[in-house]
């Protein structure tokens, strides 16, 4: 016996248009769920601004703090290249003027004198006087190469000899300068001698006197 068979006509057929409603409403429902039932493309993924990347957002490692060096910080770097420092002196070492040493200034010409060798002889009666004349000029820095006497005739004062032309002369000058006495071109008795500028000592040389 079915479960329709107890009730009366008109229940029975609400009954079957309750289940042919249901069956219908069941069809929809599956037929939605095959055809819409996923998810949309509109809605496939977060459509907040405030989830997606930002074009102007940093990227990763970078921070929006970050500047530039200033200006002012460009313009306090030196301005001059490495190894010329703006306090250079203009001159290089050596090169200033009135330097002692430098070529042709008047110390160093007279100390290049110097090295031009020096006889010294005695034409005195004084004993030694040769001698002491050459430690004097041994004292002021001056190249004594010989020390003798002169016997060839009678030299009137103390007189340094040289050979015009030549470095004896300079040299000759300046050493008659500074102790006192003269400088003269060689006479014909020494011109053959040894190179260097020939002194002769008469009894007139004071010893250790050196002129201004």
């Amino acid at each position: 016996m079915s479960f329709f068979s107890g009730l009366s006509r008109p229940m029975r057929a609400a009954g079957v248009a309750l289940i042919g409603v249901a069956v219908i409403a069941a069809i929809i429902g599956g037929v939605t769920a095959l055809s819409g039932g996923g998810p949309s493309a509109n809605n496939a993924g977060p459509t907040s601004s405030s989830g997606s990347p930002s074009a102007s957002s940093p990227a990763p490692g970078s921070s929006s703090s970050a500047t530039p060096p200033s200006s002012s910080a460009v313009s306090s770097a030196p301005s001059s290249a490495p190894g010329s420092p703006s306090g250079q002196p203009s001159t290089q070492p050596g090169q200033q003027s009135g330097q002692p040493g430098q070529p042709g200034q008047p110390g160093d010409q007279q100390a290049s004198n110097k090295w031009v060798t020096l006889r010294v002889y005695n034409n005195s009666l004084v004993q030694h006087l040769a001698e002491q004349a050459a430690n004097d000029f041994r004292g002021g820095g001056w190249n004594v190469a010989e020390v003798g006497n002169y016997s060839q005739g009678v030299i009137p004062h103390t007189t340094a000899y040289f050979r015009p032309g030549t470095d004896e002369e300079a040299a000759a000058k300046q050493l008659a300068a500074e102790f006192g006495f003269v400088a003269e071109p060689r006479f014909e008795g020494i011109q053959n001698s040894s190179p260097g500028v020939i002194v002769i000592i008469t009894k007139d040389y004071q010893s250790g006197h050196k002129g201004s």
